[in-house]
């Protein structure tokens, strides 16, 4: 079985700062890509950002240069550092991660319980 655990979520004013973390966890022989995605009240789910196993990361337009996603590959956890938030930033965040159970290498996708950011006044 696998796992993926959020945490970090919570409430921030905005301009502030957040880090989030999601680990992966159980029976684990390779990962691939791990993200984060995120959906507010009423919206579809989004990719915020990706990064794969040889570090390429991807970015949504609306968070370039605020924010940054980084993996420990040995730890098999991706944490998102988020800076300068705003009000729209506000949803749930899910962590991803295509990863394989074993050496046959079928790669599958699993999802966190999602994690509650809130940038408010």
């Amino acid at each position: 079985q696998v796992q993926l655990v959020e945490s970090g979520g919570g409430l921030v004013q905005p301009g502030g700062s957040l880090r989030l973390s999601c680990a992966a966890s159980g029976r684990i022989f390779s990962i691939n890509a791990m993200n984060w995605y995120r959906q507010a009240p009423g919206k579809e789910r989004e990719l915020v950002a990706g990064i794969r196993s040889r570090a390429y990361t991807t970015y949504a337009d609306s968070v370039k240069g605020r924010f940054t996603i980084s993996r420990d590959n040995a730890k098999n956890t991706v944490s998102l550092q988020m800076n300068s938030l705003k009000p729209e930033d506000t949803a749930v965040y899910y962590c991803n991660a295509n990863l394989a159970s074993d050496a046959r290498l079928r790669y599958q996708v699993y999802w966190g319980q999602g994690t509650q950011v809130t940038v408010s006044s």
